[in-house]
């Protein structure tokens, strides 16, 4: 299964301009993904701090980093909007997923920039739920899934027009916007992304939320049903509309 929100996180930091000897901040990283693939870019003159408020996904990700024999990459508890000092200045701030789930995404954007060196790059990749999903001929199962994720993470508060939001907030941030794009993830009847591994992962939150029962999802026949509606019409699908972003802190 190929991983296309994957392959637009690395597009966009190439094209952001993260390169060979950066120290770089990754910011909500959980199991650290992201993290690995800054690495990557980075080398091993580089260095990539990932931070999270989650005590367990870090875990993993240290684990993960040993596994891979990573010396480049280290792992921090702490809160995005508040930056110990031992962790230094850095030449990029990058997250995924992250805005969203900020009260105020400018004030927490500007908290992050204080941790930039001047000229430095803060890059942003965000989800929204506008103009999704998506398609030709309907497909009710497949409206139903994006209905129980953006319901739940809308009720949980999150921000899910954050795409829409993002050049505004990073100029409300103080910072020079380079660039803003959106790309879509597009799945046919061969080629489909990760929905029922996503719902299957949300589960309990879906139910906490009141948006859907575990029954009414079926999770352990949820992909073979969204493989065979998308099949049975021979119809192509837009799930999601993911922007990237790039801003600079003023010199």
């Amino acid at each position: 299964m190929i991983d296309m929100v994957g392959e637009m996180t690395d597009r966009l930091l190439a094209d952001a301009g993260l390169g060979a000897g950066m120290r770089v901040l990754d910011v909500g990283c959980g199991a650290g993904d992201v993290s690995f693939r800054i690495a990557q870019l980075v080398g091993g003159q580089g260095q990539v701090v990932g931070i999270d408020r989650d005590a367990r996904p870090l875990a993993a990700a240290r684990d993960r980093a040993r596994e891979l024999g990573l010396q480049n990459v280290t792992f921090a508890e702490g809160d995005l909007g508040a930056l110990a000092p031992e962790h230094g200045l850095f030449d990029a701030v990058v997250g995924r997923r992250v805005l969203m789930y900020q009260p105020d995404a400018a004030a927490a954007v500007k908290s992050l920039s204080r941790a930039l060196r001047p000229g430095g790059l803060v890059v942003f990749q965000e989800h929204d739920a506008n103009m999704v999903p998506a398609s030709l001929t309907p497909l009710p199962l497949h409206e139903r899934a994006h209905q129980w994720m953006w319901r739940t993470v809308e009720r949980e508060g999150a921000d899910i027009h954050i795409g829409f939001h993002l050049a505004a907030v990073l100029e409300q941030a103080g910072l020079d916007v380079v660039r803003v794009r959106a790309e879509a993830i597009v799945q046919t009847p061969r080629a489909y992304h990760r929905t029922a591994a996503i719902i299957r992962a949300m589960l309990p939150r879906i139910v906490q939320q009141g948006v859907a029962t575990e029954a009414e999802i079926d999770v352990d026949t949820l992909e073979e049903r969204l493989a065979d509606e998308r099949t049975k019409a021979n119809t192509t699908y837009v799930s999601d509309m993911v922007f990237g972003a790039w801003a600079r802190k003023p010199a």
